[in-house]
């Protein structure tokens, strides 16, 4: 994707002024990922700029909690009623969410319409057929490392009904059951296709790191920052890996992920409506590869643990 952004700028010529001035810092890589994992003060830790630094502590917390055993049951309890109290003041927000959404859609469509919809409709021009082409040759070279030609063979032979289901649904989560079968007619044993997949669908995300180089090379080039240079491109990718593995297993986390990229980088919030939508006009290719994505992560690990002739010694 990074190469497909660059050799075909999603965004080339096009300027939208927010009404807000964009000031990307140009920190050290280094400086980066301390910036990205830490706050000066601890009340910082609550603002919409430092989200990773609140999911850092979350799972501390989380940890902790879970260490404290008899103790911190009632802690335990808390933290449980407070994330469904949460959950309900969110679903009472997104009953109304999509009449401001859509009403913000109009009003860029009739503004920057044409000019819009034409970034959009590169971006998908661009990420469609790099999903396609991950999909057959990504996935072939995995299988190929996991049971050479014959991995190859059996990985085809199976993982298509998983693949469209997912396509369909749009949830790796709805194509657990089928990945397990396909995993466990490819030759997986149970030990590993039982944790490696499960997990997988929520912290493995091949389809969401190539979207979110997509939105950002959106993001560069719709305020004129120039997507190049070696640091550039590091610094995106590490961001992509992010929002691929940390945020995924969230509710909603597509968009976490995209709040991620928007706070990491310090673009106006005004932006986050631009690229939900390119999230949103993604992902059904994108949970594919996610989905198939954990099945040959499956064979690469039997590989790793039962030798070049694990296929042969599963059946």
């Amino acid at each position: 994707m990074v190469i497909g952004v660059t050799l075909y700028p999603p965004a080339t010529g096009l300027t939208i002024d927010l009404g807000v001035k964009v000031n990307i810092d140009h920190l050290k890589t280094s400086e980066q990922i301390v910036k990205a994992f830490s706050t000066p003060d601890f009340i910082d830790i609550l603002s919409k700029g430092n989200m990773l630094a609140l999911i850092v502590f979350s799972i501390l917390v989380g940890l902790a909690t879970a260490s404290s055993g008899h103790k911190g049951r009632v802690f335990s309890e808390f933290l449980s009623s407070g994330n469904h109290v949460m959950m309900k003041l969110i679903s009472y927000i997104m009953y109304y969410a999509p009449i401001g959404l859509c009403a913000y859609f109009a009003y860029f469509i009739g503004t920057y319409g044409p000019d819009l919809l034409g970034s959009y409709f590169k971006a998908m021009i661009l990420y469609y057929p790099a999903a396609i082409l991950y999909f057959f040759l990504g996935f072939s070279g995995y299988a190929y490392i996991a049971g050479q030609f014959t991995g190859v063979k059996t990985f085809w032979r199976n993982i298509i009904p998983p693949s469209i289901t997912a396509l369909a649904t749009g949830s790796s989560m709805a194509a657990i059951p089928l990945n397990l079968e396909a995993a466990k007619r490819i030759g997986v044993p149970e030990d590993i296709r039982e944790i490696i997949i499960p997990i997988g669908a929520t912290i493995h995300m091949d389809g969401s790191c190539l979207a979110a180089i997509l939105k950002i090379a959106v993001l560069f080039g719709i305020f004129n920052i120039s997507f190049s240079g070696a640091e550039t491109v590091l610094t995106a990718m590490g961001i992509a890996l992010l929002t691929g593995t940390v945020v995924s297993g969230i509710p909603a986390g597509g968009m976490i992920g995209e709040l991620l990229i928007i706070s990491l980088y310090g673009f106006p919030l005004e932006a986050f409506p631009i690229i939900t939508m390119i999230g949103t006009l993604v992902d059904p290719p994108a949970t594919m590869l996610n989905s198939a994505g954990d099945n040959v992560v499956s064979m690469i690990v039997s590989r790793m643990l039962g030798g070049k002739n694990w296929m042969t010694n599963s059946k």
